[in-house]
């Protein structure tokens, strides 16, 4: 089973889920934060007296799971109904300045928008204010479906999760092949239907099952239960510092740890969670990668204060400290790499060894890396410098540096040890490490590969890995910048 997402993993992940169109339908609110410093008590009672200092507005309930969507980079439909009042109007607005999000918003007659409100200071909340009239309506716009490439339901059991809806997303789901994740409210999960995933967080789990949740065992109990009672493919829980629990359909319960960070404000991880876990499935992820990057996104938006985000960036900077150590371990002086590469070669091993700018990690990189790796018993990574990757490419190359472009390499498990040449060609570095296997990409010849003649006269070989179509280091620049490609 996989256990973790490594950096280059993780990174390749992030760039197919860019521009996937995610629909998140559900209930739709406001959420305010009311920020201030307490000082006294009130006269008036033993309650604390507040003296706000500023509001922040943002859409909350499926909006969040919206927002957290697009701040991933992908592309967000976002359907719930507000009220025609003014915090429907409010939240409307809040929603139109947000990139990233398409607006299926349905506004219904005079019941009010659904608004939460809290208070804040010293980052504790010290009360939450709601306020819900009626409910607001049925959701009827079916077109928030089409051209998805994945369904995100958000029950907060306000009224537009109904019948009529989950029916309508099944049979969209269905048609176009996609899968569909329901982070659900209540005790009758069976009304989701064959959903692909249904998300609960551990109190949850609990109350639609009746069962206690606290060890792994309990938890396994329970979504057998769970899945037992209902129709869906699999169940994640959601146990907050403990992680995710995945259990699929006829499969045992699979755990996975979650992230050691400093929790600041819980709002809105689960939204975090249903957006990573939607954006992943739709980019073609196995539902176990997917699991892992909602626990590393929901550990970093706990960090942060009020219902907030977390981008690509955030996620890859989390995935480097966390393996840092191991990863920065790898990153190897040439004399040092020499003894160590006849150590291993005293053992039997087969070295093998390539190299490059490996500037921003793509999908297309992973899989060469794991490809070179199937051929050897040790991979070598020899890494240009800043200045010989500005010579190569031009100025405003790298755009990461040699430590970080180290780091990112060295977290992937395909690869042994890292080093670094500033030579026009690794002639040096092949001459010294006498490496069994040379290996460069598919768009070489053998007789363009340098150092080819050198391996193969002391018995080693040449070997061209392909390149995954599709995938270059150029065309995520351009991406990034917003151009083509």
């Amino acid at each position: 089973m996989e256990r973790a997402l490594d950096l280059g993993t993780l990174q390749a992940l992030l760039e197919r889920a860019h521009g996937q169109t995610v629909a998140c339908v559900g209930d739709l609110m406001l959420d305010r934060y009311v920020y201030g410093d307490v000082s006294r008590i009130s006269p008036e009672a033993p309650i604390p007296v507040l003296r706000a200092r500023r509001t922040v507005a943002m859409p909350g309930g499926v909006g969040n799971v919206a927002r957290n969507v697009a701040a991933l980079g992908g592309t967000a439909r976002l359907g719930g109904v507000v009220g025609q009042d003014p915090a429907g109007a409010e939240l409307t607005a809040l929603v139109a300045a947000e990139a990233g999000i398409e607006d299926f918003i349905a506004r219904t007659g005079p019941a009010g928008t659904i608004v939460k409100t809290r208070y804040v200071s010293g980052g504790q909340q010290l009360m939450r204010l709601d306020e819900e009239e009626s409910l607001v309506g049925a959701f009827e716009r079916d077109d928030v479906f089409s051209g998805t490439s994945a369904i995100l339901l958000s029950d907060y059991a306000k009224g537009v999760v109904s019948e009529r809806l989950i029916r309508s997303a099944l049979w969209q789901a269905q048609n176009a092949g996609i899968p569909i994740i329901v982070d659900p409210k209540g005790r009758d999960f069976a009304r989701y239907g064959a959903v692909d995933v249904i998300k609960p967080n551990a109190s949850e789990l609990a109350g639609a099952t009746g069962l206690p949740v606290g060890t792994d065992a309990e938890i396994e109990a329970a979504l057998s239960a769970l899945l037992a009672a209902t129709t869906a493919m699999a169940i994640v829980v959601t146990r907050a510092g403990k992680g995710m629990s995945l259990m699929r359909r006829g499969e045992p319960v699979q755990h996975f740890p979650g992230r050691a960070r400093e929790v600041f404000d819980v709002s809105g991880a689960g939204d975090t969670g249903l957006a990573a876990l939607g954006l992943a499935l739709g980019a073609g992820a196995s539902l176990e990668q997917a699991v892992q990057l909602a626990i590393l996104a929901s550990g970093v938006v706990v960090g942060k204060s009020g219902t907030a985000v977390v981008t690509p960036a955030e996620l890859i900077e989390a995935e480097v400290s966390q393996h840092a150590g191991a990863a920065l371990a790898k990153v190897t002086a040439l004399d040092d790499l020499v003894a160590e590469v006849e150590a291993w070669r005293r053992q039997g091993l087969k070295i093998g060894f390539t190299n490059g700018c490996f500037d921003i990690l793509h999908r297309g990189h992973v899989a060469y890396l794991a490809q070179a790796r199937s051929w050897c018993d040790r991979l070598v990574v020899a890494l240009n410098t800043d200045a010989s990757v500005r010579r190569l490419k031009g100025e405003g190359r790298p755009v990461n540096d040699l430590d970080s472009r180290a780091a990112v390499i060295g977290g992937l498990a395909s690869v042994d040890r890292v080093t670094a040449f500033d030579d026009p060609t690794p002639i040096r570095l092949i001459e010294r490490l006498r490496p069994d296997v040379l290996i460069k990409g598919a768009d070489y010849t053998r007789e363009g590969v340098v150092g080819g003649d050198l391996v193969e006269s002391w018995g080693g070989e040449v070997r061209l890995a392909a390149f995954t179509d599709g995938h270059s280091t150029t065309g995520t620049i351009a991406k990034m910048q917003g151009g083509a490609g």
